[in-house]
């Protein structure tokens, strides 16, 4: 990536912060970008694994997903194993509707499933129970198969 793209997309970040009423600090904008490069949700540990080393320590990280999550910027998931995920929130989806997820009840990966999308009759039989928020779906990854 160009030097003039890292700007461009730092000058993204600070703004999206900014209209959430949020400062832009080093550590914030890491663990935004963090996320950025993510392509499953992650927990407190995995994020700060990456980013102690960096000088940011595993409090600030959590301050800041609790601070994004309040922003409305990330989503904050349990996936049934008892510890908190957090990923971007999905601009195209509605709040407290995101895309699903698979979960390996062997090796715990988590995978999105941003493709799998519902019949009209399914909808139509979920409406009549209550509003889906979440789809998890469980099983035995290729790997762990």
């Amino acid at each position: 990536m160009s030097q003039k793209m890292k700007t461009e997309a730092v000058a993204k970040t600070r703004k999206i912060l900014a209209d959430r009423g949020l400062r832009t600090t080093a550590a914030r904008l890491a663990v935004v970008h963090w996320l950025q490069k993510a392509n499953s949700p992650a927990t407190h540990a995995e994020i700060a694994a990456d980013l102690v080393p960096k000088g940011i320590d595993k409090a600030t990280v959590l301050r800041n997903l609790t601070d994004l999550v309040e922003a409305g910027l990330v989503t904050r998931k349990e996936l049934g194993d008892h510890v908190w995920r957090f990923e971007l929130r999905d601009e195209s989806h509605p709040v407290g509707c995101e895309h699903a997820h698979f979960i390996c009840v062997d090796c715990g990966r988590v995978t999105c499933l941003h493709q799998l999308e519902m019949s009209a009759s399914v909808m139509k039989s979920l409406q009549e129970v209550g509003q889906v928020t979440e789809i998890l779906v469980r099983g035995h990854c290729d790997e762990c198969r």
